[in-house]
C-alpha cells in the first residue's frame, strides 16, 4: 500500500536511472540488517514445495527470477531473494569494464507500462563481477548474463565472450549468452547461423575443459534471443540450440518495434533509440516461448521474460512453454510486492487445476 501512496511517486518522479540506483541502495541499506532481512523475507517470500522447480540441474526455490539488466555489477544479488525472487540474473558482463551509452539512456512509457533503454552494457567488466559474486551469500540462484564489449570487432567477439566465460566460471550457477541486445552495435549479427554456431562451439568446448580443470559440472549454458526474429531465424537458433546441447533458451531480450504503441510518435522520437520492454512484449513473448516449445517439442528448456506485469502473465508464460519466468519492468512498475503477487498467483492456478507442481503446467496450453 505505502509502495502506490508513498513511494513509487517519490522514486517515479526522479528520472528513471537515478531512482533506480536510490532504491536499491536503500533496499541493501535495509537488508542489511538481520532482523529487517528476516522481516523483509517473511513478508515477501512464498515458500512452498509446489512452487520449487528443477531445471539444468539446479533446484529453484519458485519459478519467477529478476531479469539481466537490473544488476548490472553483481551489486545486489544477495539482496534480491529477501523479496522473494527464486534465480536472479546478473549482467549483462562484458570481458572489459565500459561506461554504457551517454544518459539520459532510460525512460519510463508509463501509457504503455513499458521502459525503453538504451543502456549499452554498462558495467565494471568481468573481473570485479567476479570478485562481487564470489563473496554470495549462497542465497537463491545466480545466473551470469555475458555479452560483446562495444570497442570488440565482431571478428573478435569469440575471444571477448571466452574471457568472460573464463573469469566468471567458476562462481556462475549458469550462463546466458546475450547476443540480442539492441544497444551495442552489430551485437545482433551474432545470432545470424554461423557466427552463432561458431560463437557456441567454442564456448561448449571451453566449458567442459574448464569442467575437467576444476573438477566440476559442466556449467549450463542458455542463450538469449531478441523478439524480432523473423520465423526462419527463430528455427536455425532452435536448430543450433539443440545441436549444441544447449541447456536453454531465455526469450525474450527487449525489442527495437514502436508497433502498438500509445506513447506519441513525436515523444518517442525525442527519447530516441533503445530497446523496449514491458506490457508491449506480453503476447510477443509468449508467442516466442510456445513456438520454441512446440518446434523443439519440449527438449529445449525456456526462460520465459517480457512483458510479465501481472500473475496471469506468469501463469500463461507457463502454459505456453516457460520452465521458468523473469521479470524487470513489471518489478519497477508495481514495486516490492510483485514477486509474492505472482508466487501467490502460481500457487492458486495449481490449486486449482489439481496439479502436484507448477512444473506440470509448462507447456498446457499448446
Amino acid at each position: 500500500m505505502i509502495w502506490n501512496w508513498l513511494t513509487r511517486p517519490i522514486l517515479f518522479s526522479l528520472p528513471a536511472e537515478t531512482a533506480h540506483l536510490l532504491a536499491m541502495k536503500s533496499l541493501a541499506v535495509i537488508e542489511r540488517t538481520p532482523p529487517c532481512r528476516s522481516l523483509l523475507t517473511s513478508c515477501l517470500a512464498v515458500k512452498d514445495d509446489r512452487l520449487k522447480v528443477r531445471q539444468f540441474g539446479i533446484d529453484f526455490e519458485n519459478p519467477i527470477g529478476l531479469a539481466a539488466g537490473f544488476d548490472k555489477n553483481a551489486e545486489w544479488f544477495d539482496v534480491l531473494p529477501s523479496l522473494g525472487f527464486g534465480h536472479v540474473e546478473v549482467g549483462t558482463i562484458t570481458a572489459e569494464a565500459q561506461s554504457g551509452n551517454d544518459r539520459p539512456r532510460l525512460f519510463r512509457l508509463r501509457q504503455d507500462q513499458a521502459l525503453l533503454n538504451r543502456m549499452g552494457f554498462n558495467n565494471h567488466g568481468c573481473a570485479v563481477a567476479a570478485k562481487s559474486i564470489e563473496r554470495r551469500r549462497k542465497r537463491g540462484v545466480v545466473g551470469i548474463n555475458i555479452g560483446k564489449t562495444k570497442v570488440v570487432d565482431i571478428g573478435q567477439a569469440e575471444a571477448d565472450y571466452l574471457k568472460s566465460f573464463t573469469a566468471l566460471f567458476h562462481c556462475a550457477d549458469y550462463f546466458t549468452v546475450n547476443v540480442s541486445s539492441p544497444n551495442t552495435p552489430g551485437l545482433r549479427q551474432l545470432q545470424d547461423r554461423d557466427r552463432l554456431q561458431n560463437l557456441l562451439a567454442v564456448l561448449t568446448a571451453k566449458n567442459i575443459e574448464l569442467a575437467d580443470q576444476h573438477q566440476t559440472r559442466a556449467v549450463p549454458i542458455l542463450l538469449k534471443i531478441a523478439p524480432d526474429l523473423t520465423e526462419s531465424q527463430l528455427h536455425d537458433v532452435i536448430e543450433i540450440s539443440l545441436r549444441s546441447q544447449l541447456a536453454g533458451i531465455v526469450a525474450t531480450n527487449t525489442t527495437i518495434s514502436r508497433e502498438g504503441l500509445s506513447t506519441s510518435a513525436s515523444q518517442l522520437d525525442r527519447l530516441g533509440a533503445g530497446g523496449i520492454s514491458g506490457k508491449p512484449l506480453t503476447e510477443r513473448s509468449r508467442d516466442f516461448v510456445r513456438r520454441i516449445h512446440q518446434t523443439a517439442q519440449g527438449k529445449l528448456p525456456i526462460i520465459g521474460v517480457g512483458g510479465v506485469m501481472c500473475g496471469d502473465d506468469a501463469w500463461q508464460m507457463i502454459c505456453a512453454g516457460a520452465a521458468l519466468v523473469q521479470v524487470y519492468t513489471g518489478f519497477v512498475y508495481q514495486g516490492p510486492g510483485f514477486v509474492k503477487s505472482l508466487n501467490k498467483y502460481l500457487l492458486d492456478k495449481v490449486a486449482s487445476n489439481g496439479l502436484a507442481s507448477i512444473s506440470e503446467a509448462v507447456g498446457s496450453a499448446t
